[in-house]
């Protein structure tokens, strides 16, 4: 199986010449431009990922802060410029290496090698993630997150969460929901879904100001794309 490698940089003719070159050495390779981009390859489980610092918006290293608790993978620091406090900034927020522009692609060939050999001789099982927009959802830990701050669900606020992620775009009834997260011999009422996803929104409102799941009038609940 391919190792699969996330690259982000705002240039996209960095990510296109690096997504060449290895794609060539026969890696799995996910480009994004931005770290909103990044965040929705996450559920892709890269193996590593490389990580520009200066990006506009949300920079390398706030962005290495914000997944590092959800992403077990090596994370490799590209920058134009490093200092000791640079090392220092980074190693704190979770990466676990650096490589200065301008580099040579022998020299990121070696340094990728080195890292995923590395994390296969000290990885576990690797977090499972979700996303949308900047909600991060952990299967692994069973948590919600936006940005650095976790949203407080319940059991079943969680696993509704979940379904309808996973399913993102695709309209249920709440009889349908019901069986799914309930099971089919549960002895209770489909109505109890409508409180959930009351108290879902509300939950997920005040921490984002947005709305993710939307209600089909006469059919049921789907979770916004």
């Amino acid at each position: 199986m391919k190792h699969k490698i996330l690259l982000v940089d705002d240039e996209a003719m960095i990510t296109e010449l690096l997504s060449d070159h290895l794609g060539d050495e026969g890696y799995e390779v996910y480009a994004a431009n931005s770290a909103a981009d990044a965040l929705k390859l996450l559920p892709k489980n890269p193996d590593l990922i490389i990580l520009d610092i200066n990006m506009p918006g949300t920079d390398g290293l706030e962005f290495c802060k914000n997944i590092r608790d959800h992403v077990s993978c090596p994370i490799l620091f590209v920058t134009a410029r490093i200092t000791e406090q640079d090392k220092i900034n980074g190693l704190q927020y979770g990466g676990d290496d650096y490589i200065t522009k301008p580099f040579s692609l022998k020299e990121l060939s070696a340094r990728v090698t080195a890292h995923l050999r590395r994390d296969e001789r000290t990885r576990g099982s690797s977090a499972s993630v979700l996303t949308s927009g900047e909600l991060l959802v952990n299967l692994s830990q069973r948590r919600v997150f936006y940005r650095d701050a976790e949203v407080e669900v319940s059991k079943k606020e969680f696993d509704l969460i979940e379904f309808l992620l996973t399913n993102a775009g695709q309209v249920f009834d709440r009889e349908r929901i019901y069986e799914r997260i309930w099971g089919y011999d549960a002895q209770g009422s489909a109505d109890v879904i409508k409180e959930h996803i009351r108290k879902i929104r509300a939950k997920l409102h005040e921490v984002t100001g947005e709305e993710y799941i939307e209600t089909v009038w006469g059919v049921g609940y789907k979770w916004k794309r």
